[in-house]
């Protein structure tokens, strides 16, 4: 019987209603006690790490995690994260960079609703999740939701109440979930060889311009002392906009020639960017040593540059790392 580790860190799985609205109330024991059937598949250890709203989870509380997974490791067989699920996507991102080549699976998990109600989702997520984790093909970090499982690169939250809120962008699922029952459409454990390694450093100094019509360039240059990395949330498949005074290509020309990493993403979901379509992109992707997120997620892209500069502060070693391709994140170059 595989042994698991259940991190509870607040969300609306472990919520109850105060005067103030959901707040995280539940213990990780008391979260555990909900699904009892686990018991017949799997022995479960439940620790609390944080109580949190996931909208109040930021870079040290992935470190926090990564490192609590990095302690028990040897001990525990796999382990399920219950999460909130308003930032579950960018924590999934983040330990898919600071723990790699796991043969191990770190899942997380949360709800739409909470446990404690009679009608909800949290429930078959949480055993679901305790389940998956205890399949001995599973590896890796994923989030497993609705019946679901996505790599921990490839997810979105694309409904904000519907209990099937999460989606895996650009890439299958990596299994589904149904009557006890898991199936697998991409099996790749036996292709794990490379070592374990865990991450303890990441740079928050990244800002995300989501571009809107009219916008001005100038405000680059206002951003400019405060970041190390900045990631352009484009139109279509990628690129800027010139409305006469090159106020963009003059800021973006000071961020590269001063050693800061720029990528371009793209504010469409599905299918990813490509500078190299319309005058717009190719003028900017031949003039300007541009990062391009391709077929990323924007919570990959965002989480995946906080490693990359993480760990190097030179612009070429940061834009390898960015463009290798970990936990299924990048299919497209």
């Amino acid at each position: 019987m595989k042994k698991i580790l259940l991190i509870a860190t607040g969300g609306t799985i472990a919520s109850k209603y105060t005067e103030d609205g959901l707040s995280p109330q539940l213990t990780a024991e008391e979260l555990l006690s909900y699904v009892p059937a686990a018991r017949d598949f799997c022995s479960v250890d439940a620790v609390q790490h944080l109580s949190l709203d996931s909208t109040n989870v930021n870079v040290s509380h992935w470190l926090s995690l990564a490192e609590l997974i990095e302690k028990k490791y040897e001990y525990y067989d796999g382990f399920v994260i219950c999460h909130g699920t308003d930032t579950m996507a960018y924590t999934a991102a983040a330990l898919s960079y600071l723990i790699q080549n796991n043969r191990k699976p770190v899942v997380i998990t949360g709800s739409q609703k909470p446990i404690d109600l009679a009608v909800t989702d949290a429930k078959t997520n949480l055993l679901d999740s305790l389940r998956f984790a205890s399949h001995p093909h599973a590896h890796s970090v994923s989030i497993v939701f609705g019946g679901k499982v996505i790599a921990g690169t490839r997810a979105k939250k694309e409904f904000s109440k519907s209990y099937n809120a999460f989606s895996s962008i650009n890439y299958p699922n990596i299994a589904t979930i149904h009557d006890e029952k898991i199936i697998f459409y991409i099996d790749d454990k036996e292709q794990c060889t490379k070592s374990l390694k865990f991450y303890h450093n990441m740079n928050q100094r990244i800002f995300l311009l989501k571009l809107i019509p009219g916008i001005d360039g100038n405000i680059l240059d206002i951003l400019y002392d405060s970041y190390d990395g900045l990631i352009l949330e484009s139109f279509g498949v990628g690129g800027l906009p010139n409305y006469g005074d090159d106020s963009f290509l003059d800021a973006l020309n000071q961020w590269i020639s001063g050693g800061k990493l720029v990528t371009m993403a793209t504010q469409v979901t599905h299918e990813g960017s490509d500078m190299t379509v319309y005058q717009v992109g190719k003028i900017i992707k031949e003039r300007f040593r541009i990062l391009e997120s391709y077929d990323m997620t924007l919570e990959a892209s965002v989480t995946k540059m906080m490693w990359a500069l993480g760990q190097s502060k030179d612009v070429a070693k940061c834009r390898e790392l960015f463009y290798t391709t970990i936990n299924h994140d990048l299919l497209f170059i």
